[in-house]
């Protein structure tokens, strides 16, 4: 390990981060660092414009993920190197405010369906019941699942916040089918990683988004499809089946109510409640014949 790297580290930890951000967040500025061939502290503002463009013209990498790797370097110069940094001459890109994916009912049940492994086939499943972000599904404990309560507890959520969510008889059941499968049981993770599930480490998300990946080339779905896709079906579907946002606010673990009010631009429901304008319209029964 070197110098930097331990000492963004240990700025990263005393500002208890998020295991996942520390993980990014380091690994941002690695790849900066790799992209010009030189220490990190040894680069400057001149360097970061020209990473930032490279990220969007080479990458085509989306406004919100760039938004990420400038947060990181912006973290190292400032906290951990102290230095100044300037908003003016490296800006954070616009937001693109563009509507999730989401899939039909009958689309995620094929997509279930077409999961390459009974492991992947629970991976799926928990994530449309639960509405979990895959940072959450990889570190569900055994003990997170309360089938007294029927409850799924999630803990350290996005903002370091724990929330309960539903659990749904179904997937209880198939939580017990895939314990029966583990050898042997885990002690500690629900979803131990290693090619045998037998690790004493929880599995990447890395093997989540393939699962969706998988199965989504197997299913012949089109659309594009990952891990937060199905969070995204998880809130419309409640909010198509008459589900109030509050609620649906809460089991994500939205901070704010304006973040969960984008499911009201794409559930069917809501959609279909309004009438178009020209349905009250008085027009002649045929049309003007073209020339």
């Amino acid at each position: 390990m070197t110098h930097l790297r331990k000492m963004m580290l240990e700025e990263l930890q005393r500002r208890h981060y998020a295991e996942t951000t520390i993980g990014s967040y380091i690994r941002i500025v690695e790849d900066f660092s790799r992209r010009f061939q030189r220490p990190p502290d040894r680069l400057g503002p001149k360097h970061i414009r020209e990473y930032q463009a490279e990220l969007f013209t080479k990458r085509k990498f989306a406004a919100s993920t760039v938004t990420v790797y400038l947060a990181a370097l912006r973290f190292f110069y400032t906290k951990t190197l102290k230095r100044i940094w300037s908003t003016a001459e490296t800006p954070y890109p616009k937001k693109v405010s563009a509507l999730p994916t989401v899939l039909s009912a009958e689309e995620v049940a094929q997509l279930i369906d077409a999961a390459l492994t009974p492991y992947h086939r629970t991976l799926l499943m928990t994530l449309y019941a639960t509405g979990l972000r895959r940072a959450e599904l990889a570190r569900l404990k055994v003990t997170d699942i309360d089938s007294h309560r029927m409850v799924v507890r999630v803990q350290g959520g996005k903002g370091r916040k724990d929330r309960d969510v539903m659990l749904s008889p179904k997937l209880l059941d198939e939580f017990r089918k895939h314990w029966r499968r583990l050898k042997p049981k885990p002690s500690v993770w629900l979803f131990p990683g290693n090619r045998h599930h037998s690790s004493d480490q929880p599995i990447t998300t890395k093997v989540i988004w393939q699962a969706c990946r998988n199965a989504a080339q197997r299913a012949g779905i089109k659309k594009q499809v990952h891990p937060h896709t199905l969070r995204h079906c998880f809130a419309t579907h409640l909010l198509e089946r008459g589900t109030d946002l509050r609620s649906i606010q809460m089991l994500l673990g939205h901070n704010d109510l304006e973040q969960t009010t984008i499911y009201l631009h794409i559930s069917q429901r809501h959609l279909h409640a309004t009438a178009s304008p020209l349905d009250s319209l008085s027009l002649k029964s045929e049309s003007p014949q073209e020339e």
